[in-house]
């Protein structure tokens, strides 16, 4: 009876030393989760300060930044003579066309100019004619070109071309619009030149050949300038400028 009762308190001892272990290792992760989870609650909002403590300083850089729009800007220059880009006007649409208008202008910010005592502005006023960009003198705006049509022909070809406004004009509108214009672009032929092969030459085809007519140039070599007949009227044909190149061109 002894021996079983000292059996029992040993396996009553062993119990309560298992649960022992137990709930000392299921307090010892607990521990340790809480203390890493800690830390990088600290980190972010170590890193939440830092960077709003930067923010004035990215705001810095963002308003010491160059306008694009000061690239075409002269420094120093007459306020009349700026480009549209540097400046803003209020534009009058209720003008009578073909009148000389008054605007009331201010240049953008970073813009120096000067009027014609040299002294420094920033309000100021332009005169202009009241019309549209498309309605400019061709002098006022440049083209594109176009290498494709031909110059020679009847009736005479056009082509769309991209118009642009020159910067120191001032008009109502869009600065840069369509235009239909007439084919007008030169492959470096003249028309001394070609007269002149025609008088001297011509019998032999030399007028044809130099306006890169090779198959015409062929048939007046052949055929003597068809006896002299082909020559004379090609003699008048270049006269007036109604052979011209075969690219299509005009002569110089």
């Amino acid at each position: 009876m002894a021996a079983r009762w000292w059996r029992r308190c040993l396996r009553g001892l062993c119990g309560a030393a298992l649960f022992l272990s137990q709930l000392s290792v299921l307090s010892g992760p607990g521990s340790l989760m809480t203390t890493k989870l800690s830390q990088p609650q600290s980190t972010l909002a170590k890193s939440l300060t830092s960077t709003s403590t930067n923010a004035p300083y990215f705001k810095a850089l963002e308003s010491t930044e160059i306008p694009p729009y000061l690239t075409n800007c002269p420094s120093n220059g007459l306020c009349s003579r700026l480009p549209p880009d540097c400046m803003t006007c209020n534009t009058n649409y209720s003008c009578i066309y073909g009148k000389t208008a008054t605007f009331d202008c201010k240049v953008k910010p970073h813009v120096h100019c000067v009027d014609e005592n040299n002294h420094e502005q920033e309000n100021f006023t332009i005169n202009m004619t009241c019309q549209f960009c498309w309605q400019l003198a061709t002098s006022d705006y440049v083209c594109t070109n176009s290498t494709n049509c031909m110059t020679v022909s009847c009736p005479r070809q056009r082509y769309n071309a991209t118009c642009t406004v020159r910067d120191h004009i001032h008009c109502l509108g869009n600065r840069v619009f369509p235009k239909m214009l007439y084919c007008n672009w030169t492959g470096g032929y003249k028309w001394s030149t070609a007269l002149a092969l025609s008088i001297t030459l011509g019998g032999f085809g030399a007028d044809r050949f130099y306006l890169g007519q090779w198959r015409e140039g062929l048939g007046k070599l052949f055929s003597f300038g068809g006896l002299g007949i082909w020559t004379l009227i090609d003699v008048l044909l270049i006269g007036v400028g109604y052979v011209g190149p075969a690219d299509g061109s005009l002569y110089i």
